[in-house]
């Protein structure tokens, strides 16, 4: 009776010792949980949906133009931005004042901006890209802190979290995030 209590408790405790260990490597390597805040990805990304970030793609693959990405905000870690990619590594960003993005001097074809910029930013003037930095915009483009801002700036490749990939609450708005065009 006391050898098959003690087996039990052992079972017990190597199976919760087993899930915690995969539970960790899944939130380390693969995907986590996020939840957007504020009004910045309208109408893509609503304030309090929960989303899973994933974590894996970027170790195979470069960020993509128009990726979703997930990234700390640089004067508060814990803090965490969901913006879209605009311009890629290496390339010239620059949004007129009747805010069109260009890039390399060429128009950007998109549909995701909820309205025409009003304040292009640091971006009045041509930003070049470096070899592992990235130009990220909201959706919601007059109500977002993004690579227009001195405070954000330029994302370097090594800060993105990852792209964000499936929303998971509220149910009714449940499915895969809008990425690349």
């Amino acid at each position: 009776m006391k050898n098959k209590v003690l087996k039990e408790v052992l079972e017990t405790s190597v199976y919760i010792l087993i899930v915690l260990v995969v539970s960790l490597f899944v939130v380390y390597f693969v995907g986590q949980r996020t939840i957007v805040e504020g009004d910045s990805m309208n109408d893509t990304l609503i304030d309090g949906d929960n989303l899973i970030v994933d974590k894996i793609t970027y170790r195979f693959s470069d960020p993509k133009r128009f990726d979703v990405v997930v990234f700390p905000f640089k004067g508060n870690p814990q803090k965490q931005y969901i913006k879209r990619i605009i311009g890629l590594p290496g390339e010239t960003v620059k949004i007129d004042e009747k805010g069109t993005i260009y890039i390399n001097g060429e128009v950007l074809e998109e549909d995701y901006g909820k309205e025409t910029i009003l304040n292009p930013g640091r971006a009045a003037t041509e930003i070049v890209l470096g070899d592992e930095e990235y130009f990220v915009l909201g959706d919601n483009r007059n109500n977002s802190s993004d690579s227009r801002a001195i405070e954000v700036g330029n994302i370097k490749r090594e800060e993105i979290t990852g792209r964000a990939w499936v929303r998971i609450f509220p149910f009714d708005s449940m499915g895969f995030v809008k990425n690349m065009h």
